[in-house]
């Protein structure tokens, strides 16, 4: 009988031994098969994109970076990202207040608009301002007896880029406030806080952390914004041309090199955003860990 026992016990040995030996191996190719895909489509875009850029030497690519048009793309991008991510910060947190905070008529089409630029294509939104603003659009009459130019000039730029990041910090806070719930601002009205104490001194420190996530994404689409800033911007080198579309000029032209040196500008923008963005994650989530322990 005690022999029977110990057989059946070594065979339930070995089978655990031999599922956890395909347990680890199974993990090992999913890891392994992850970092395969990272560098394939990854890693090696971008050394491909750096080693065409310094494939002539550092000179022809800082030549590169630093003719004029390269210099008024990259100014034109930051002024673009500096006007609608503030802008689209203080919408954020306006419509994610006004979701999480209250109930009203019409809310769920709010939070359906605000998804909106997720599922129009932003070569509909640029055409969607042709429409509106061109010479033949709806209010270009209008707009050309004011002599007021929105399409093929920055502010046509400003709009489609306002469109296209829309989304990202109030889809960011509308859930983290949710979670949070309204008893902290409810005791803080008790405690005789108007609504601006209230929200710098209780809303504020609560959300900031997802509110700092929300603005690195929306910078991050700003910057590389393409579809709809095509279509609006005319293309004019060195006035309406951003970085994104300065780069497709250059490989049109067979500037291989000027192209691949200005997208490298792109790049480094990126690093530096996507920095921002772990650094950011990082300490939301440990907040929220924070906030599950309590």
């Amino acid at each position: 009988m005690s022999s029977i026992t110990a057989v059946t016990s070594a065979k339930a040995h070995g089978n655990a031994n031999a599922a956890r030996c395909g347990h680890a191996l199974g993990r090992n190719l999913l890891i392994i098969g992850a970092w395969l895909v990272f560098a394939l489509f990854l890693l090696l875009p971008l050394y491909m994109v750096l080693s065409e850029a310094l494939k002539q030497g550092l000179g022809v690519f800082f030549t590169a970076i630093l003719e004029p048009d390269a210099i008024a793309a990259l100014k034109l991008t930051l002024l673009a990202v500096a006007i609608s991510v503030p802008l689209n910060l203080v919408f954020g947190v306006a419509a994610a207040w006004c979701v999480s905070k209250y109930e009203f008529r019409g809310k769920s089409l709010l939070v359906t608009l605000i998804d909106l630029p997720f599922s129009v294509s932003p070569v509909i939104a640029g055409l969607i301002y042709v429409l509106l603003f061109g010479a033949q659009g709806y209010f270009g009459s209008w707009l050309q007896d004011r002599d007021i130019q929105i399409v093929f000039a920055v502010p046509g730029i400003v709009l489609a880029t306002l469109f296209v990041t829309v989304p990202f910090v109030a889809r960011e806070l509308i859930p983290l406030m949710q979670e949070q719930g309204t008893q902290e601002e409810e005791a803080a009205r008790l405690l005789g806080a108007d609504g601006w104490q209230m929200f710098w001194h209780v809303t504020l420190p609560n959300i900031k952390w997802g509110l700092i996530y929300g603005v690195v994404l929306c910078t991050a689409r700003a910057m590389g914004e393409f579809g709809a800033v095509s279509v609006v911007s005319g293309h004019i080198r060195g006035v309406t041309n951003t970085l994104p579309l300065h780069v497709e000029i250059l490989y049109n032209e067979y500037n291989h090199v000027a192209a691949f040196s200005v997208a490298s500008l792109l790049l480094i923008l990126a690093l530096c955003i996507l920095l921002l963005k772990q650094w950011s994650e990082s300490r939301l989530s440990r907040l929220k860990s924070n906030a599950d322990e309590e």
